[in-house]
């Protein structure tokens, strides 16, 4: 197995999700290397950072030992108050993404003990700096996924 580290997976990314998943969840995370390669995201930075033009568009953790937060999570960055008209949710969209709310655990971070937020117009209490996160995702986890990133990408390119 591979060195479980951020050099190797900003080097390799497929190879390191093929050393550390298998199954089910091997195929939804290469075809999430698919989508990452053909919208010009790049896995692996800083804290399993996944970046656009050098910008973070959200945190992810990929050891494939299966204790929390592995074997792969993800976690969304950005603000979700709004949709944008480019990349439109529909309900089904948004029922996954507030399924996926990430509610404060206290860690110490700066969003002790968690905030006030509104996420495609659902008012959420006790919410951590990470709007969601999505601890194994499946296909259909991952297609929202794939859409928050998308709005995420199209604010980071507007700013």
């Amino acid at each position: 197995m591979p060195e479980k580290n951020d050099k190797y997976m900003r080097s390799d990314f497929e190879g390191f999700v093929k050393a550390v998943l298998n199954g089910d969840t091997l195929n939804t995370a290469l075809d999430f290397a698919a989508f990452l390669r053909a919208n010009d995201m790049t896995a692996g930075g800083e804290h399993g950072e996944i970046s656009y033009m050098g910008k973070c568009l959200c945190y992810m953790h990929l050891d494939g030992i299966e204790q929390a937060p592995g074997p792969w999570t993800i976690w969304t960055e950005g603000d979700y108050s709004k949709e944008h008209e480019d990349v439109p949710m529909d309900e089904r969209m948004k029922g996954i993404a507030w399924a996926h709310v990430n509610h404060c655990a206290s860690c110490g971070g700066s969003c002790s003990p968690g905030m006030h937020k509104v996420i495609f117009g659902k008012v959420f209490e006790n919410v951590c700096s990470a709007d969601m996160a999505f601890h194994t995702p499946d296909t259909e986890a991952m297609e929202c996924i794939k859409k928050l990133l998308e709005k995420r990408k199209i604010v980071l390119s507007n700013s």
